[in-house]
């Protein structure tokens, strides 16, 4: 008779259950049956093992498939599972024991695929590319096309030949996991719908981090925090297409917060054609061009509360020309900022802490050592309606510098504190040249188009 004694004994996962049928029955239940029991099935009874010398994949694909059909979770013992090929079906509950469950790509294609997949979830497993080549067809070592709740977390994604973990269409989250040494993005995320990626570290990879993209102009509503993210290179090259700790492209109603990120080949955090993004309590260290940068056509970029040491440019909010436009920029540290960049920079150079141009209010900003310029308002008549009040400017080589050009809209500039600016506290300038003398004690100069009263220079 099956008693408690020995039913337990098979939930526990190992043990087999025919054995607690007595001598009665000969028949041992198949594995599926089994773990019917007990809750999960464990891949070793059911011919996948670890640490085989043939590739397994048609077994991988079978369980995987078994597992699918009755709606039941799949455990890998720990060791290494060398697999090549497979597509996953619409449910996989997939896990391992952390660090000690590799799954290793075998080369001749792509490692794991899915399409419009209901759900997949994938926890306690590495990821293991090997550097192998792969096909064209493949965007990533797991490429998930289509998924209605992805579940990533505590996985590590390692050696991709491409990018680490490719998504298209997803919703879901990616939590705890460890991604690194992609020739190309860490997470490269397209057209998500409501994703979370958070707790991550993402380090070592060709071209990008954390990629937010969207094909058009809308809304994705992607949240990236608590992400460290760090080494990132720019193998493609490029003026900012690369090289970025975490980018987005195209992608509205983005939050990004209290990330880490630190040497980056170009940005920190770069958004192009973003609106309504939020950039709020990062640490930005050692970006090679501008830290945070939101460009282009994009309305509404609330950028505050980073810390922002060391990169070429500090802060831009910018291309009212393109459409780029309302924003807040408040409550920033920026500081060791230098005139040296990935490429030969156009006028007017690095070396600038904070950049804006339309709609845009500056305030409680803390500016440090910029070589050439601690806060610039307006690129030629590129320039509307700009607030900068209550900043503090340390060392820098201008301390505000402003647009005259004609054209040029309204500019606030008040109650500023600006310390041993080497060319002058405010200065008035036509594109990247210097037209008036020290507007902080000249007063507007005549230019109808500015407000400049209340600063304290030193």
């Amino acid at each position: 008779m099956l008693n408690r004694r020995t039913l337990l004994t098979g939930t526990a996962g190992f043990a087999v259950i025919g054995l607690a049928l007595g001598k009665a029955s000969a028949k041992v239940l198949p594995g599926i049956e089994k773990a019917s029991m007990r809750g999960s099935i464990d891949a070793t009874e059911l011919g996948v093992q670890p640490g085989a010398v043939d590739d397994q994949s048609k077994a991988f694909a079978k369980l995987l498939r078994d597992a699918t059909e009755h709606d039941l979770p799949v455990f890998l013992p720990p060791g290494t599972y060398v697999v090549s090929n497979l597509t996953l079906p619409a449910r996989v509950r997939l896990s391992g024991v952390p660090g000690a469950t590799r799954i290793v790509y075998g080369g001749n294609g792509h490692l794991m695929m899915a399409e419009q997949a209901e759900h997949i979830e994938l926890s306690g497993l590495v990821f293991d590319g090997a550097n192998r080549w792969m096909a064209d067809y493949a965007q990533g070592l797991l490429d998930l096309r289509r998924v209605g709740h992805l579940v990533i977390d505590n996985c590590q994604v390692t050696g991709s030949g491409k990018n680490g973990l490719a998504l298209e269409h997803v919703t879901g989250r990616i939590g705890r996991s460890d991604i690194s040494g992609a020739a190309d993005a860490g997470i490269y995320s397209v057209e998500a719908g409501g994703l979370e990626i958070s707790g991550n570290t993402v380090s070592d990879c060709g071209n990008g981090g954390i990629l937010v993209h969207r094909w058009q102009q809308a809304e994705d509503g992607t949240i990236v925090s608590g992400n460290r993210v760090q080494r990132i290179q720019a193998r493609s090259v490029g003026t900012g297409q690369n090289g970025n700790g975490i980018n987005t492209f195209r992608a509205g109603n983005v939050a990004i917060s209290g990330n880490i990120v630190s040497d980056c080949a170009f940005s920190a955090i770069r958004a192009n054609s973003s609106s309504n993004l939020q950039v709020t309590g990062n640490t930005c260290s050692r970006s090679g061009e501008t830290a945070l940068y939101s460009e282009f056509s994009f309305e509404g970029a609330i950028i505050g509360n980073n810390i922002i040491d060391g990169a070429a440019n500090g802060i831009s909010i910018v291309n009212f020309n393109e459409g780029g436009r309302l924003g807040v920029c408040s409550n920033n540290i920026v500081r060791n900022l230098s005139t040296t960049g990935p490429y030969p920079a156009d006028a007017p150079g690095f070396g600038v802490g904070i950049s804006v141009e339309a709609d845009t209010t500056v305030s409680g900003n803390v500016v440090e050592n910029a070589p050439l310029y601690g806060i610039q308002i307006g690129w030629g008549s590129y320039l509307r309606n700009v607030v900068a009040t209550g900043n503090i400017i340390r060392k820098a080589g201008t301390g505000i510098v402003v647009s005259v050009v004609e054209g040029a809209g309204t500019a606030v500039i008040s109650d500023n504190v600006i310390d041993g600016a080497r060319n002058g506290a405010i200065i008035g300038q036509r594109w990247a040249e210097p037209a008036t003398g020290d507007l902080a004690s000249l007063g507007n100069a005549g230019y109808a188009h500015l407000t400049v009263e209340r600063n304290h220079v030193s």
